[in-house]
């Protein structure tokens, strides 16, 4: 990860938010024969005890699930929507382009948790992907018991401390006001991707540029 302290997100509420809001996270290790090893794996937040708590589950018995369970030292990567952005659009445009995005990188310890939490995360995470709908049908208890009893035996529920996290929400903060403008009306006129970029971006204006 670029390590410059102007492109840090140093609120933790953002952080928090941002985690909710892209919750598909890349969570990668190494094995015994320090082979890496990933796996992409929804994964929720909490603060517990002054400590803050990655949770999920995965499938028992993969390369990733071994290799955790050998070396539990992990790190789990969230990012968002990102954006190529032209030297084009800065105020010298003789300047060479780059690419806008937001990701945070969590390293962690992980440890595997019992049956019973294991039936709990289910619920956890059926429940919230439903838009917390009791009555969907693929929620944990309204599923056959046949069925999720089978399933149980191939997955398993984890926890992760987190260690040390750290952002990149790079959205041309050292840049010009001009050009910051100019990328930003650019974005608008871009797909999806660029239109999430240039309203965060928009959020960040006066924090950036206190002087407009």
């Amino acid at each position: 990860m670029y390590n410059l302290p102007y492109h840090k997100e140093q609120n933790p509420e953002v952080i928090k938010e941002f985690i909710a809001r892209y919750p598909f996270a890349f969570l990668s290790g190494c094995d015994a024969a320090n082979k890496p090893v990933a796996t992409q794996v929804p994964l929720f937040i909490e603060e517990r005890d002054g400590k803050k708590i990655l949770s999920g589950h995965l499938m028992k018995n993969t390369d990733h699930h071994k290799a955790f369970a050998h070396n539990p030292n992990v790190l789990a990567v969230f990012t968002g929507h990102h954006i190529y952005v032209s030297g084009t659009w800065y105020s010298n445009p003789h300047t060479p382009s780059t690419w806008n995005y937001m990701s945070i990188h969590a390293h962690g310890i992980m440890r595997f948790l019992e049956y019973d939490e294991l039936i709990e995360m289910l619920r956890k995470t059926s429940l919230h992907f439903e838009n917390n709908n009791p009555h969907s049908a693929t929620i944990f208890d309204n599923l056959p018991t046949n069925y999720t009893h089978r399933l149980m035996k191939a997955i398993i529920a984890f926890e992760i401390e987190i260690i040390e996290l750290d952002t990149v929400f790079k959205l041309s903060q050292d840049r010009d006001i001009e050009s910051y403008h100019n990328i930003i009306e650019k974005l608008k006129q871009q797909g999806e991707d660029g239109k999430v970029i240039a309203a965060e971006m928009e959020k960040r204006t006066k924090r950036f540029f206190p002087e407009e």
